[in-house]
């Protein structure tokens, strides 16, 4: 890593200063380079802004924010955010994500970005004709409560606050892309299965 990116870290605060060697040199510890791998995977692998990443390293370093909040504050940072205008099919959207949430007992608030994402995904099903779509929302949210409970199991692995936070990092976006791919496989084969030529 070049020495005007890390400065520009330590400017922006997402990295501790090094320890003065000399007027114009510092050293940097193991501590920094466990930092500036989580900013790394922060920024190429989150697709964080310089700001977000703020706030995680700032919630990683706060002793009495406990390990949920902190994971929720990186996961927050993770979805996407959608500009809509809102209009009678959001607000139903949003009521059918809150009875989602309630009928399956999950500790989600209504408000969290996910659930505006999802309720986002749900206004533009029914927009495009598709509405009966949501029959199928029960059994995603079936295979998400299992793909969650897997990703969560591999995260407890990790004990250091800075690799959780990169375990989630990593395994939110990858793990998106590794379960996106194999969603992708599987309907490729079941598409040859059902509407496939006899062979």
């Amino acid at each position: 890593m070049s020495i005007p990116t890390i400065k520009f870290y330590v400017r922006e605060g997402l990295l501790p200063a090094g320890e003065l060697t000399s007027p114009n040199q510092a050293s940097y510890g193991e501590t920094h380079v466990q930092r500036l791998r989580l900013i790394r995977a922060l920024l190429d692998v989150g697709g964080l802004s310089v700001a977000a990443i703020r706030e995680v390293i700032v919630a990683v370093d706060d002793p009495d924010r406990s390990v949920h909040m902190m994971l929720g504050t990186v996961a927050s940072g993770l979805v996407p955010r959608y500009d809509r205008e809102p209009h009678s099919g959001i607000e139903e959207a949003r009521k059918r994500v809150a009875a989602l949430i309630a009928a399956r007992g999950w500790r989600v608030d209504p408000v969290n970005p996910a659930s505006e994402a999802l309720a986002v995904a749900l206004a533009a099903v029914d927009e495009a004709g598709h509405g009966a779509f949501v029959q199928v929302l029960d059994t995603y949210a079936d295979a998400a409560e299992r793909v969650a409970r897997t990703d969560l199991d591999y995260v407890a692995g990790n004990v250091a606050r800075e690799e959780l936070v990169e375990s989630v990092v990593v395994g939110t976006v990858i793990g998106d892309a590794i379960f996106s791919a194999l969603r992708r496989m599987v309907h490729t084969d079941t598409s040859d299965r059902m509407f496939g030529e006899a062979t």
